[in-house]
């Protein structure tokens, strides 16, 4: 019977909780703040373009399926498939990097800026806030990717790899808390 264990390091476990934790504050205060403001939400939510948030949902969740992969492939000493899955990881991150940057910057352009309402400071305060743990998830994904290349994984000792696709995993799941949240509910 095999073991089980913890996926990934001991360290990304505490990480992610404590980075959940402040994506919950963050939520809880929009939660609230929209209670209060519900007029102003949601005519300011009107404004987004809900394809945008689809369409980089289906790239974050794609990405996660790609990082389940390497690292399935791993565990079978599979090293060149897991590099590819690892890139193509690393490619649905960047389609999100830049599906978010021509949003955010078109947003910018109509004139939304985090003093515009409270709706604009926390979609402009979580969703950069995001942004900004998927390019930390892709800069993970590419030292993972290198060490791979090099020969340091094996189906004996894939630890790395796990804990880079936990890390992934945490910012996929806070992006599918954000777009109900900022572009439907």
């Amino acid at each position: 019977m095999q073991k089980k264990h913890l996926s990934g390091d001991l360290a990304i476990w505490f990480f992610i909780y404590a980075e959940l934790v402040v994506f919950g504050i963050f939520f809880l205060s929009y939660a609230i703040s929209r209670r209060f403001n519900l007029d102003l939400f949601t005519s300011s939510q009107a404004a987004l373009d809900p394809s945008f948030g689809a369409f980089n949902t289906v790239l974050l969740i794609t990405g996660s399926y790609f990082v389940v992969q390497a690292v399935q492939s791993i565990a079978k000493n599979q090293r060149q498939k897991t590099s590819f899955f690892l890139l193509a990881t690393l490619a649905m991150g960047m389609g999100f990097v830049v599906v978010k940057s021509i949003e955010f910057w078109g947003k910018y352009q109509e004139g939304f800026r985090l003093s515009s309402n409270t709706f604009f400071m926390f979609y402009w305060s979580m969703t950069f806030f995001h942004y900004m743990h998927v390019l930390l998830g892709m800069v993970i994904i590419v030292a993972i990717w290198l060490k791979n290349r090099r020969g340091g994984y094996s189906a004996d000792n894939y630890t790395g790899i796990e804990t880079g696709a936990a890390y992934w995993h945490m910012v996929d799941l806070v992006w599918v808390i954000l777009f109900p949240l900022l572009y439907v509910l």
